[in-house]
C-alpha cells in the first residue's frame, strides 16, 4: 500500500540514466533509489545512481515525457519450430526489423567465401564438386587448374573474425565476445534498429549468449521461446529435403552422363 502511494518518477520503475544512455528500459532496484523533487527514481546500479545525483536535470522529463524505446524481441526454438515464418508475420504487422541471426552472420562471410557455409550447405557442394573435379581433369590443363586453384585460396583467405563466424556455422563452435560486441550491440545503439525496434530470430542460442547480453545491458523486451512436438517439425522439414535429395540425385545422373560422353570422346 505504502509503495502505491510513493510519487514515481518519470520512468516509473525503470531505471532513467539506463534509458538516457542506453536507450533501454532496465529495471532499477529499490536498494539504489533516491528521490528528487518529491518523485522517487529507481536505478539498475549504484553507479547509475551516483550519475544521476550528479546532474538530476539532466534525466528527467521537462517540457514532454520521455521517449520510451521501440519494441525489441528475442525470438527462440528448436531449428524448425518455425521462427522465422512467426516474425516475419509480426515484422509486416508492427513495422519493425526481422534479424535472422544464422543469415546474417552468413552475410557477412559471404563476400569471401562466395556460398553459404554449415553442415547442410556443405553436404551439397562436396558432392557437386567431386563430380565437378572429374570433369575437370579431362577438360582443363595442368596450368589452367593451378591457376584456378590460387585463385580460390585468395579469396577464401579470412579474418581472424570471420573465421570464428565460419566455425560457429560449421560445428556451432562458440562466437567469442569480441565478435559478438562487433555484431550485436549494433542493434540496440545504432540506426536504423535504435528508432526502430526489431525481432531477433534465433539468438541468444546458449547460456552464455544469454549472459554476454545481461553483461552488455542488451534486454530485450520480451523473449518468446516456440515449442513444438517433433512430429510437426518431422513433417515440415522432411518434405523439402526428401525433394532436394531427388534434385541432387539427379544433378548427379546428369554429370555421370556428360563424364561418360567426355571419357568417349576423348578415346575416338
Amino acid at each position: 500500500i505504502r509503495q502505491k502511494r510513493r510519487h514515481m518518477g518519470d520512468t516509473n520503475h525503470f531505471c532513467p540514466v539506463s534509458l538516457k544512455e542506453n536507450f533501454v528500459l532496465y529495471p532499477g532496484l529499490q536498494e539504489y533509489a533516491a528521490k528528487y523533487k518529491e518523485k522517487i527514481y529507481y536505478f539498475s546500479t549504484s553507479e547509475y545512481k551516483d550519475e544521476f545525483l550528479k546532474n538530476p536535470e539532466e534525466y528527467v522529463a521537462h517540457n514532454e515525457p520521455l521517449q520510451a524505446p521501440p519494441l525489441r524481441v528475442c525470438l527462440l526454438g528448436v531449428h524448425g519450430a518455425g521462427k522465422t515464418t512467426c516474425a516475419r508475420e509480426i515484422t509486416d504487422k508492427l513495422g519493425i526489423f526481422h534479424i535472422q541471426f544464422e543469415e546474417y552472420l552468413q552475410e557477412l562471410i559471404l563476400p569471401k567465401t562466395k556460398r553459404k557455409v554449415g553442415p547442410f550447405f556443405d553436404e551439397d557442394h562436396e558432392e557437386d564438386n567431386k563430380i565437378l573435379e572429374e570433369l575437370e581433369d579431362f577438360s582443363q590443363t595442368l596450368t589452367e587448374k593451378e591457376t584456378e586453384k590460387e585463385k580460390t585460396e585468395q579469396e577464401v583467405e579470412l579474418t581472424d573474425e570471420e573465421r570464428a563466424i565460419r566455425a560457429n556455422l560449421k560445428g556451432n563452435t562458440e562466437l567469442p565476445p569480441e565478435v559478438l560486441d562487433k555484431i550485436v550491440p549494433d542493434w540496440w545503439k545504432k540506426e536504423p534498429f535504435r528508432s526502430t525496434g526489431f525481432i531477433l530470430d534465433g539468438f541468444p542460442r546458449t547460456l552464455d549468449e544469454a549472459s554476454y547480453m545481461s553483461e552488455r545491458g542488451l534486454c530485450p523486451d520480451i523473449a518468446i521461446y516456440i515449442q513444438v512436438e517433433e512430429g510437426d517439425i518431422l513433417k515440415r522439414l522432411f518434405p523439402p529435403r526428401l525433394k532436394k535429395w531427388k534434385e541432387k540425385q539427379l544433378r548427379k545422373k546428369e554429370y555421370n552422363k556428360k563424364l561418360k560422353e567426355l571419357k568417349a570422346k576423348i578415346r575416338v
